[in-house]
């Protein structure tokens, strides 16, 4: 069985095989990802590399 992974943004659960297209991200030494939604709407603060938190 898969791991489920967890949009570190808005609780969306998916199985680590259907999550090649979400995003990652290091903050404060914590390895966070990012779903399909989340990483689109929030493109432009993860480009400039703000901490989740200013989303």
């Amino acid at each position: 069985m898969s791991e489920l992974v967890t949009c570190a943004f808005c609780g969306t659960q998916a199985p680590e095989a259907e999550t090649l297209t979400w995003t990652t991200a290091v903050e404060r030494g914590r390895k966070q990802a990012f779903c399909d939604t989340c990483s689109r709407d929030n493109l432009r603060a993860m480009e400039s590399k703000l901490d989740s938190e200013w989303w």
